[in-house]
């Protein structure tokens, strides 16, 4: 049986030491390392590449870590039984900057929170249960913990959740996609201006398989940048500005 939230919020997380590879070199990080001093969002998962926690839960944490960042998170950790090697291998598939992942290879931080659950069926041996919290100075501030049934339930773990308890008020930002052509001092230009307003975007750059038709297939337009926000076409550099501007 899980623990329930009540019983870890306000207790100390679990004091071990991972086993990672930042930079590609092995190297030993503590939980005082990780913790002491610090407000952290932790997030656990059962597995690295596997579909939820790639698709859904993962990519949600680093789309939304620039808002966590700006309500006083100072990391945001991921944290699954894998070791330093797929980890770091599924983070730079995931194009996920924003988050820190962290090995816990052997179990013991899970085992630790009392999330160690028998994934055997599966063949993946004993991994982690999903949950969620928020960590503050190395004591649980916050935990949300998906109940305990078949399967792999994911309702309260997610980021928008944390971020709903953290700062019910945060103003959350639509995505921004932008499609450029390499050498464009319009992209240029219109990449400058969302930066000068700290707006994150996505770039998909002009290549073999993203060019002109599919631009035009896209935008009905056939000039460089093209720029979406949730989902709604704003166009190119100066319609970027003039979107700006009337944010201001």
């Amino acid at each position: 049986m899980l623990p329930s939230a009540e019983s870890l919020e306000g207790k100390a997380i679990p004091n071990v030491v991972f086993k990672a590879r930042p930079d590609d070199q092995w190297r030993d990080l503590s939980s005082d390392e990780l913790f002491k001093g610090r407000t952290v969002v932790v997030f656990s998962l059962p597995g690295a590449f596997t579909p939820t926690c790639s698709s859904t839960h993962l990519p949600r944490y680093n789309e939304l870590a620039p808002v966590l960042r700006s309500h006083g998170v100072d990391d945001i950790l991921c944290v699954s039984v894998n070791d330093a090697f797929v980890m770091n291998q599924w983070k730079a598939g995931q194009d996920a900057a924003n988050i820190t992942v962290i090995p816990d290879g052997n179990g013991d931080f899970t085992e630790g929170m009392g999330m160690l659950v028998d994934k055997r069926e599966l063949g993946f041996g004993r991994r982690s249960w999903r949950y969620s919290m928020l960590v503050r100075d190395g004591v649980i501030d916050k935990i949300f913990i998906e109940p305990e049934r078949e399967g792999d339930p994911f309702e309260v773990s997610d980021a928008d959740t944390m971020l709903a308890y953290l700062a019910p008020d945060a103003e959350v930002p639509e995505p921004v996609v932008m499609f450029s052509r390499p050498g464009c001092p319009h992209c240029a230009r219109a990449k400058q201006a969302l930066r000068d307003n700290d707006i994150h975007y996505t770039e998909i750059s002009e290549d073999q398989k993203i060019n002109t038709i599919v631009l035009r297939g896209v935008t009905g337009r056939m000039t460089w940048p093209q720029v979406f926000v949730g989902g709604e076409l704003i166009g190119g550099a100066d319609e970027v500005q003039a979107w700006l501007a009337g944010k201001a």
